[in-house]
């Protein structure tokens, strides 16, 4: 039997390559001042915490059905009334940032943020404090929307009042006064469509990254899950997610290899924490020794934005997280269950307008804060954030 071998780890200089990195060597990096260009790659998983269900992941039975359908430009274009249903629940304003967004933010305070590329569309890195020049919002946001007749901008503010009262948002000035195709669509990726320049514009900023941390995304979009690959092969890469994925298939092939199965001379890069995201955060910010910080800035913000809807701040409560997602899970089944069956009979009935009106009630049926949709007519809207 030969002899562990004595030879550094080249992405964890104070480990050897028969040595495997664990959390605890991903935070003394940090700790020690060796990772000071992160990178973050952010999907859903990040979000379902502040209680907004994944709409768009593959596998979730709304992708698959009702996302194929709301995503798509030329059925925005010609029944409307299904995206804006699903808007009024998504839109800005109706949800907190989560711990893990608060840590992205202690990242760009610390001066050791490179960038933050995100799958999500609910706008709450800007709400945690990102700064624009270090977020790359890969398949666009609500913040902005467009017309798609005369490509006139709108900021997301402009189109809220009509956005929250469900209504089908047109461009209703000058050559686009009366015209039906004149709608004002959030700049969010739809299917078919481009990405955002700025994703390809930034591509380089991966080549120089010295810790890129992957948190609650599937990685089976593409091209946002090629971005793992971009980084240095000295590059320790950190996942942080439900379950494992993106794990190399083949010797010779791209993924992660958090066990040493392709067998690199330069030992193992790859570390996973499976669970949780704001768990995952919230321990790496214990090992850290930023716990304190990263608690107290979500307070501090929290208040902020309290004191900025005119609310009391109400008392931290240990279960609040959990009850949040639990309602996005029972929210995001109850909407399949309420939509797979009307997607169905609807295929190929693009002429049959009641087929229109039959989706839009049932994703109009689901309240996705826990209220019904009757509940919500009599609500007061909160004012933007």
């Amino acid at each position: 039997m030969s002899a562990p071998s004595s030879k550094p780890n080249r992405a964890f200089p104070h480990l050897t390559t028969s040595e495997k990195p664990t959390l605890e060597d991903v935070a003394k990096l940090i700790k020690d001042g060796k990772a000071k260009r992160i990178m973050l790659m952010v999907g859903a998983g990040v979000s379902t915490g502040a209680g907004i269900p994944d709409f768009r992941s593959p596998g979730t039975g709304l992708y698959d059905n009702l996302a194929k359908a709301i995503f798509d430009v030329d059925y925005l274009e010609e029944r409307p009334e299904a995206f804006y249903t699903l808007a009024q629940e998504l839109y800005p304003g109706n949800f907190r940032p989560t711990l893990s967004h608060y840590f992205f933010r202690l990242l760009q305070e610390k001066g050791v943020l490179r960038g933050c590329w995100t799958q999500n569309i609910d706008t709450l890195e800007h709400l945690a404090g990102l700064k624009d020049e270090l977020l790359v919002e890969a398949h666009g946001s609500f913040a902005t929307a467009t017309c798609l007749n005369c490509r006139t901008k709108f900021d997301k503010d402009d189109i809220k009042p009509r956005v929250l009262r469900g209504e089908v948002v047109r461009h209703d000035e000058g050559k686009c006064k009366g015209n039906k195709r004149a709608l004002i669509k959030p700049d969010i990726v739809f299917f078919g469509e481009g990405l955002p320049d700025k994703f390809f514009e930034r591509l380089s900023d991966f080549s120089s990254c010295d810790l890129l941390i992957v948190i609650g995304t599937s990685l089976q979009v593409g091209p946002f899950n090629s971005l793992m690959h971009r980084v240095p092969a000295t590059c320790p890469r950190l996942l942080i997610n439900m379950e494992s994925v993106g794990e190399v298939e083949s010797p010779r092939g791209l993924g992660f290899d958090f066990t040493g199965f392709t067998g690199k001379p330069g030992g193992i890069r790859d570390v996973r924490r499976l669970g949780d995201a704001d768990e995952g955060i919230m321990e790496l910010a214990r090992l850290i020794g930023w716990d304190e910080d990263l608690r107290e800035l979500k307070e501090k913000e929290w208040k902020r934005l309290d004191e900025q809807e005119g609310k009391a701040a109400p008392a931290p409560a240990k279960a609040d997280k959990e009850k949040a997602k639990e309602k996005a899970e029972e929210k995001r089944s109850e909407v399949i269950e309420q939509v797979e069956e009307t997607v169905e009979a609807n295929e190929g009935k693009k002429e049959d307008e009641a087929g229109v009106d039959e989706l839009t009630k049932a994703v109009a049926g689901v309240a996705l804060d826990g209220d019904t949709a009757d509940t919500r007519k009599d609500e007061e809207k909160k004012p933007a954030l």
